[in-house]
């Protein structure tokens, strides 16, 4: 009775998914923008650190910008391939 249960539960939430959507493909996604999410949060923590400003006085571009040089600095590349691994705008 209780397997009959599972199996209905699992055929319902892959209904609700989708039957072609791979559900590890998605939690494999999800997990990989936690990790950039963190990433931009730590450079953003070690910039706030670094020159005592707190993160909400700062406006979005030049928190954006700060927090991609720090990430940079930390990953040892360029803020151009922080902004293309983190799928942002790459400006003139």
């Amino acid at each position: 009775a209780r397997i009959s249960e599972l199996q209905a539960e699992v055929e319902r939430l892959q209904a609700e998914l989708g039957q072609d959507e791979d559900a590890e493909k998605i939690v494999h996604n999800h997990i990989k923008l936690l990790h950039q999410y963190n990433e931009a949060k730590d450079a953003a923590q070690v910039h706030s650190h670094r020159t005592g400003q707190p993160l909400g006085s700062l406006s979005i571009d030049v928190l954006t910008f700060n927090t991609c040089l720090q990430l940079a600095n930390l990953r040892e590349t360029t803020v151009r391939q922080i902004h293309k691994d983190l799928e942002l705008p790459i400006g003139d």
